[in-house]
């Protein structure tokens, strides 16, 4: 039996994708988890249409982050924290102290999205890279003074 898939799996395909399938497979499991659906020209009509809107998402959900990347990019944010003898900061700056500083001003960012290469331990300029889209990547200037 030939079905189209709703969702990925990981041994048949991507979702949209025309698959065969024996018979009970397809009847006793999945047409009845909404993991398939078997071909029909309506069928392939409903996940090409499917297919359009998802990728309008993508397309648009790239342009918000490139929006935002674009705010961070002339950005240069200032953290104070307190630090020792010859400027050792107590502990190390974290991506979560970076996002809320974003978050101050005014752009939302997931603190995992925030890529710290090594530990910042140190008063200084630093460049950290924050990806926010597998294609959209940017680099922001953290200034680490004394508090």
């Amino acid at each position: 039996m030939e079905v189209i898939l709703l969702t990925d799996h990981a041994s048949l395909g991507k979702s949209g994708d025309t698959v065969r399938v024996k018979d009970g497979y397809a009847h006793n499991f999945l047409i009845p988890r909404r993991l398939a659906i078997p071909v029909t020209e309506g069928a392939q009509k409903t996940v090409e249409a499917r297919k359009r809107k998802e990728i309008k998402k993508r397309q648009n959900e790239k342009k918000a982050f490139e929006d935002t990347a674009a705010k961070i990019k002339g950005l240069s944010l200032t953290l104070p924290v307190e630090s020792g003898v010859e400027d050792i900061l107590f502990g190390s700056v974290t991506s979560e102290m970076v996002a809320n500083a974003l978050r101050q001003e005014k752009i939302t960012v997931d603190k995992r999205t925030i890529e710290i290469e090594e530990p910042i331990k140190k008063l200084g300029i630093y460049n950290i890279d924050i990806k926010l889209h597998p294609e959209v990547k940017v680099k922001l200037k953290v200034w680490v003074v004394k508090k």
